[in-house]
């Protein structure tokens, strides 16, 4: 298995608070951080998955069964080519 980085930006979620974070490990999350920064909120995430898209399902999946809703997913490219 390989481990992909990428970030889920939130939908209204304007600030990392204890309760969403809490939500999000309880919805297995554990290899996510959340942070924000000017009104975005987003989880980093670090996941371990046999392709990036198997990665990014379970972690969009995850998310939305802790009540939050993914807005979009990035992608580091500088990482993604030093592969």
């Amino acid at each position: 298995m390989k481990t992909y980085e990428f970030d889920v930006v939130l939908k209204d979620v304007f600030e990392a608070r204890d309760e969403y974070a809490d939500a999000l490990f309880d919805a297995g999350c554990d290899d996510g951080t959340l942070a924000s920064r000017d009104g975005i909120t987003w989880i980093h995430f670090d996941r371990e998955a046999a392709s990036l898209e198997e990665a990014i399902r379970t972690a969009v999946a995850q998310v939305q069964s802790a009540g939050l809703t993914a807005v979009k997913v990035e992608l580091d490219v500088t990482a993604a080519l030093s592969v």
